[in-house]
């Protein structure tokens, strides 16, 4: 009894423990945002603020192109996840569905071009869009994130596709459906899990980054809010309080998204799907 209830025990307290370790920086961010300037500056820590003032968050609002820089990173992010999404699906199906020459080195190419850092990649690009005249332009982030997710999203697609049973395929185009309709009315609506777990990634990707927009959009009315937010303790000085604000409402999306699409990235749609 002592050994169960000890294996029970020690995972959910190891849990715990990293739960309040992760959780606690994201708390602090909150919080400290939250605080009046006295309780932020002062000796002793104050973790649990009384005296909660939203002048911080006014402070961050109110800074100079703020909602321009907010409409790029959501237009950027956006477009890149959906255009992603889009190329994904119709190449996870062929990978997941067809057999053709070169396949496996199709699948090994996109494993490589996902662990590659792209960093190393950040010169090449640059003189590429320099090159086509389109540096300070929303165009080449959008394209260039939208090639950043698209191989996990592949990737992660093509194991979804594969799960789907191929009975429920052959069993709709015998009903008369083409592959293509049985595609859209059958294994499409089983994908909602890896449409709502790449959709996640590729959000959170395309909205933390920030060397590409720091070397391709040097105009301010170009930018996006990470490399906003790398200058905000410049435009603010020692103001923490502002400086917190902004990155809590930069997070903000990110925990929003998370939150919602959670619930709906489950697996196991296509569980007894297929009947005996």
């Amino acid at each position: 009894m002592k050994r169960s209830l000890i294996g029970r025990l020690w995972p959910n307290a190891t849990a715990a423990v990293l739960f309040v370790v992760f959780a606690f920086p994201v708390y602090w961010m909150f919080a400290t945002a939250l605080k009046p300037t006295g309780d932020i500056v002062t000796e002793d820590p104050v973790f649990f603020p009384t005296d909660v003032t939203f002048g911080h968050f006014a402070k961050a609002v109110d800074a100079d192109h703020f909602w321009t820089l907010v409409g790029n990173s959501l237009t950027v992010t956006i477009l890149a996840v959906l255009f992603a999404l889009v190329i994904a699906l119709l190449a996870s199906f062929a990978l997941a569905r067809m057999r053709f020459r070169g396949r496996r080195g199709f699948l090994l190419t996109f494993m490589i071009a996902q662990m590659a850092p792209w960093e190393v990649m950040v010169i090449a690009i640059y003189m590429i869009v320099r090159d086509a005249e389109m540096l300070d332009s929303l165009v080449p982030l959008t394209v260039f994130y939208m090639i950043m997710v698209l191989p996990f999203t592949i990737l992660t697609l093509r194991g979804y596709v594969a799960a789907v049973p191929k009975e429920l395929e052959e069993s709709a185009m015998v009903d008369g459906c083409t592959r293509g309709q049985a595609f859209v009315r059958v294994i499409f609506p089983l994908l909602a899990p890896g449409l709502m777990a790449t959709s996640l990634f590729g959000f959170i990707t395309a909205w933390n980054e920030f060397p590409l927009v720091l070397i391709l959009n040097k105009g301010i009315e170009k930018q996006t809010l990470p490399l906003w937010l790398s200058s905000f303790q410049t435009t603010f000085g020692d103001d923490w309080g502002a400086t917190m604000a902004a990155a809590s409402l930069f997070a903000l999306p990110i925990l929003v998204l998370f939150v919602f699409l959670q619930r709906k990235a489950v697996s196991g749609l296509t569980t007894g799907a297929v009947k005996g």
